[in-house]
């Protein structure tokens, strides 16, 4: 090429690299989005490699973290890196759904002009649910693991009213733009002051009909803090051997829960309180398997509300979730091994969240998470951390091995639903603009139904 050739190529090379910019800043701002909403890497990434396959760019690549995201897009012998930094996730199930419908209807010929015009509406999309039902989802969730953690009604009535007031002092202090860690450990220092406070009512009210509040219970008060979407999207990335993303994200969910222990056992502290187990209730067999499935579907059904769940969405993980909870204790019940017991249920969510998540359509992990959530072993888990403060090493071993145990147990369950009905998900390295297509995205650009290979998640 001649001095005059490659002056003539100059203004070319320059329009098709300023085009190549202009469609990785909307891919980028895609996957930004979708991060801060609080998914997972793999869906991340995912979603931008249909955004930029519909774009034409030819070659994805891209390396998520818990707030960053690098991508590399590559486009007719030009590429472009980009670093984009996002401030720490809060879970809105809502905007994962609508990231995840404007990703799986692009198609080619779309520009990058019209992709940043849909996320700009989403951006600016109201929340479903105001701030006091948030408090009540809340408040209902944490008195549902009450009665499940073998709480009476006077423990599901005071952790009710202190999860109610703790998460209203998270969302009030989430307006000051706080550091994450200082408002889970005031929002638990306040769940767990109202508890107490509420067994003196109690008690106050009813001296004697009703027994003082058992000393355990109050640690279902907290469980509205449990980082469940991170601490599960982190065991799914790690299971996809995805470390830069896995590690970041079970190191969060970790600091979090230190910070909800940490005011929790201050409380504890100052009132002289031991996080001991309660005793099963006395129930008829009918009745318990009854309030079991109430309690089940409650808890699911206030998680989902917390995370500005879709209504529809909502309903359908709170029975999901009622199904493979009542599954689980009952196998418990009948003899089997907890962690057995644990793999099953969550596979079992893993399945029907993968059929529902097709005839939603949804996010499979806004079906999944919130049905889980209500088995994690928060009480044990607060019991480890409160043990190892309290240098008792050998209470800590025991209760963070029972922990633990079942987390990994719940993590191994979606993983093997995900590996049985995604294509893509057990690939190594998948290439991220050329995924397999879903019968979701047949449904969205309304076409007929799609071949048998079409049809996984």
């Amino acid at each position: 090429m001649t001095q005059d050739d490659s002056h003539d190529a100059a203004p070319y090379v320059a329009a098709r690299d300023a085009r190549l910019a202009e469609k990785s800043d909307a891919v980028c701002r895609m996957g930004a989005m979708m991060l801060t909403a609080g998914t997972g890497s793999y869906r991340v990434k995912a979603a931008m490699g249909r955004v930029a396959q519909a774009l034409g760019i030819e070659e994805l690549e891209a390396q998520v973290s818990l707030n960053e995201i690098v991508a590399t897009t590559r486009a007719r012998g030009s590429f472009r890196t980009q670093v984009v930094e996002v401030p720490v996730p809060v879970v809105n199930a809502d905007r994962i759904a609508a990231l995840l419908r404007v990703s799986l209807r692009a198609a080619p010929g779309l520009t990058a002009a019209e992709l940043q015009g849909q996320l700009d509406q989403l951006e600016t999309k109201a929340q479903h649910y105001s701030g006091w039902a948030v408090v009540a989802g809340a408040a209902a969730a944490c008195a549902a693991f009450a009665f499940l953690n073998n709480g009476r009604w006077q423990e599901c009535l005071a952790a009710a009213v202190a999860a109610g007031c703790g998460k209203g002092v998270q969302l009030l202090l989430r307006r000051f733009r706080l550091n994450q860690l200082a408002m889970v450990a005031l929002a638990s220092v306040t769940a767990c002051l109202v508890y107490m406070l509420s067994a003196d009512v109690l008690h106050w009210v009813q001296p004697l009909a009703a027994q003082p509040l058992h000393e355990a219970a109050f640690t279902s008060a907290i469980l509205f803090l449990v980082p469940g979407f991170p601490l599960l999207t982190a065991a799914l990335d790690l299971a996809r051997f995805d470390f830069t993303s896995g590690m970041s994200r079970l190191l969060y969910a970790t600091m979090i829960t230190l910070a909800a222990a940490l005011g929790a056992w201050l409380v504890a502290w100052a009132f002289g309180l031991s996080p001991g187990e309660i005793e099963p209730l006395d129930l008829a067999p009918w009745l318990l398997l009854l309030l079991r499935v109430v309690a089940s579907f409650a808890g699911v059904f206030g998680f989902a509300i917390t995370f500005n769940t879709p209504i529809r969405a909502s309903l359908a993980t709170s029975v999901i979730g009622a199904v493979a909870n009542l599954a689980r204790l009952s196998a418990v019940d009948a003899g089997w091994n907890p962690l057995l017991g644990a793999t099953a249920a969550t596979t079992l969510i893993g399945l029907l969240a993968g059929w529902a998540s097709q005839r939603l359509p949804a996010p499979r992990i806004i079906l999944s998470v919130p049905a889980v959530l209500i088995m994690i072993p928060g009480a044990s888990t607060y019991r480890a951390l409160v043990a190892m403060i309290n240098r008792d090493p050998l209470n800590a071993l025991t209760n963070a091995s029972t922990a633990l145990g079942i987390v990994v147990a719940l993590a191994a369950g979606l993983t093997i639903a995900r590996m049985l009905t995604d294509p893509a998900w057990i690939q190594a390295n998948p290439s991220w603009t050329h995924m397999p297509r879903t019968r979701a995205q047949q449904v969205l650009r309304g076409q007929a139904t799609p071949p048998p290979e079409d049809r996984n998640a």
